[in-house]
Order: structure tokens, then sequence, then C-alpha cells
């Protein structure tokens, strides 16, 4: 099984990239999705974000309000962290749970674990290969708008929350930019789709080839 970390800036283009690799064939494990799953209306993971949070980061049917939340921790550092240490454990269990499972099942897959923060809590260091998505701020600013509704200072302050895409660049293993066309993304993204193929077979044939071996 090969293991690929894909991760970048909000509104980089991750999502059109993590879409074609499931096309193509690749098993996605999304990190957010884990998240939303977790936080549903009365879990424990819910239960503590309103006990840290307050009731005020609820809609009127109990599920958490993402932007209001969202709003609270990009402008404070602090909370941003316990926001981070709340879910980060319960969503990394859970990704482990799902590659086990994986494993079992499909032995020469490719899986992509699909999170924002793969290289700030260090967890790239347990995959395989790391792609990093990169798009221009500019570029990130206006696709928040478009998609989000948010005013371009409120855009700003999200983005510059983050780690910049130029740091995360830095330990990239494999880079799609998706600055020009949509179709260009998807492109690039099948080949490097078609090189974590390449890989798989490898590290099938040899599990110590595409990585540090025990």
């Amino acid at each position: 099984m090969l293991i690929v970390g894909l991760t970048g800036g909000v509104a980089s283009g991750k999502s059109t990239v993590s879409t074609v690799l499931r096309e193509e064939g690749a098993y996605l494990i999304d990190a957010d999705q884990i998240a939303r799953d977790l936080v549903q209306p009365h879990t424990p993971a819910w239960q503590e974000l309103v006990k840290t949070f307050g009731q005020n980061i609820l809609q009127k049917d109990g599920s958490i309000h993402r932007k209001k939340l969202a709003a609270i921790v990009f402008s404070n550092p602090e909370k941003r962290s316990l926001l981070n240490q709340l879910l980060h454990p319960r969503i990394k269990e859970e990704t482990e749970h799902r590659l086990r499972a994986i494993g079992q099942s499909d032995p020469e897959a490719i899986v992509v674990i699909d999170a924002a923060l793969l290289i700030e809590t260090g967890a790239f260091r347990e995959m395989d290969r790391l792609i990093v998505v990169h798009a221009t701020e500019a570029q990130q600013i206006e696709r928040l708008r478009e998609r989000g509704g948010v005013e371009r200072e409120e855009a700003l302050r999200i983005v510059s929350a983050q780690m910049p895409l130029e740091e995360k660049l830095k330990v990239a293993d494999m880079v799609i930019r998706t600055e020009g066309s949509l179709e260009e993304t998807r492109r690039r993204a099948r080949e490097v789709f078609r090189e974590l193929k390449r890989l798989a077979l490898q590290k099938h044939r040899n599990p110590c080839e595409t990585g540090p071996c025990a």
C-alpha cells in the first residue's frame, strides 16, 4: 500500500485534485469530512466544542456553524490551537482505522490522505509521498470570496492565518499548481497519479525502496 499525503492552503484547489485522484483509482481519506462526522450533534467531540467555544457556534438544529467557528479560530491562534488539540487526535485515530481496513482488503492500494495540516502537525513524515497543491495568494483570496461570500479583508485574514504555501513547497515530493485552467490542473493531477501507480508497484515489489524500513 502506498500512502500519499495531499495538502495545500485554503482555496488552493485541493478538492479538485483529490477528486481526480479518486477518479483515477486512489482511495481517498478526507480529514475534513472525518472532522465533520466527528462533530455531529451530541457526539463527544461536539460536546467538547460547545464547552470550549460556547453555544454561539451552534445552528438552530444543534449542528456546528462552521463559519462562526472558523471566524473565532482564524482570528485567535490560542483558540485555533485548542480546536486542533480537540480534533486532531480523533482524526488521526479514524484515519489509522481506515488505513488498516484498506490495507487488509487491497494491499496494492494507493491511499490519498487529504488534510490541510499534514505539514503543521508533522504527519507528512509518516507518508510515502507528499503532494502540495499550490495557487497564488491572490487566487486563494478570490476563490474564497467567490465561494464563501466573504469580504476581501476576511479572506486575507484566513489565508494569512495558515502556513504560507511557499513554505509547504519546501517539503513537497510532488507539486500540483492550480494557477492555470481547470483542465490543466486535472491533467497535472492525472500525471501525478501515473507516477504514484509506478511507485505503488515498486513498493509492492520491494517495500524498502519508496520509504524507510523499520
